[in-house]
């Protein structure tokens, strides 16, 4: 049976139109991730030199054209701006380095759809005006920031319509965004096996913070692979209790060579106390951190430690609040090596 000219000739137009590459098939090429090949694209985080220029080859041998998300929707067009909740201290959240460069890169992707960020600070004091601003239609969207499952905020935001996304993997039931903090554990536990540490302890963070679990699941699990047992100290993400961790897990633990500290903030403080004990690092006792905050490569030694892409969490946190994807991406972290180890 002859086909229909019309069929034949439309067939033929699609066969025809070319076949768009896509991040996947751009990192392929490249031999990086695709995490790699967006931060790349999106500029937000360093990437090392010779990752970008191999990125860059691929996107002029694929022909790869990105594609930008439309600027504008229905709740935009209305001038709605996003709120972001931080559920710190407003004090902290002015000079806590990580909550500061998550913003900036959740601003810096609202402000190329033109939609304003607010930010506000969550205290138990003001919730009842709080919740009745976020859920009367001023925002068109809240971003979440460290929300506790009981905070009575973060609880009425959950039970209500408006649009949410956290930063972070919360303790409550909603949509998130979070890096791969048990891998970014399982790299440094490897990285120390590898330099042949034996007794390798962990200095964890607050029970109750899910990023903090996370970590010290991570570590569990390495550890366990490699047949050894876990030694676990913990700490609140300051220097002080880092610090604190580090003495008790030294006191009853001599032969101890090796720590992984599940902040920066924390792993400084272990740094003070390994001197104070006459430990030299990383010839005695090798330590890895965990964020890579800018005074990370200032300590003495320089720390070892986990990237996680702050930048692209906030950035990525907000997009997908702005276009909801029924998805909880997990972007990947990064060991950077100095001399702490």
């Amino acid at each position: 049976m002859p086909e229909h000219p019309e069929y034949l000739e439309h067939h033929a137009q699609h066969a025809a139109e070319p076949v768009q590459p896509t991040v996947t098939e751009v990192a392929a090429a490249a031999g990086v991730s695709a995490a790699t090949v967006s931060r790349v694209l999106t500029g937000r985080v360093r990437v090392s030199t010779s990752a970008r220029v191999s990125v860059h080859d691929a996107i002029a041998r694929l022909g790869y054209v990105r594609h930008r998300a439309p600027r504008r929707t229905d709740h935009q067009a209305a001038g709605l701006p996003v709120a972001a909740v931080v559920f710190e201290p407003a004090a902290r959240l002015f000079r806590d380095g990580f909550v500061a460069r998550l913003l900036a890169g959740a601003e810096e992707e609202l402000a190329e759809r033109g939609v304003p960020l607010l930010t506000m600070s969550a205290t138990r004091g003001t919730v009842a005006g709080a919740t009745q601003f976020l859920t009367a239609g001023a925002v068109g969207g809240v971003l979440l920031v460290g929300a506790p499952a009981r905070h009575p905020l973060a609880v009425s935001l959950a039970a209500s319509r408006v649009p949410l996304r956290s930063a972070g993997r919360p303790e409550l039931d909603m949509p998130f965004v979070d890096v791969d903090n048990r891998d970014g554990a399982r790299q440094a536990v490897e990285h120390l096996l590898l330099r042949g540490r034996r007794v390798i302890a962990t200095i964890a963070g607050p029970p109750d913070s899910p990023a903090a679990a996370d970590r010290l699941e991570g570590y569990r699990r390495a550890m366990i692979a490699a047949g050894r047992q876990p030694l676990i100290a913990y700490g609140d993400f300051t220097t002080p209790s880092g610090g604190h961790a580090a003495a008790w897990l030294l006191d009853r633990t001599p032969r101890l060579d090796g720590i992984f500290v599940a902040s920066d903030a924390m792993a400084a403080g272990a740094l003070q106390a390994l001197r104070k004990f006459g430990r030299r690092v990383p010839e005695d006792v090798a330590v890895v951190g965990f964020d890579d905050v800018p005074f990370a490569a200032m300590t003495a030694p320089a720390l070892t430690t986990v990237r996680q892409p702050v930048e692209e969490l906030g950035a990525v946190s907000a997009a997908r609040l702005l276009d909801p994807v029924d998805d909880n991406p997990i972007l990947p972290t990064e060991l950077v090596v100095r001399a702490s180890t």
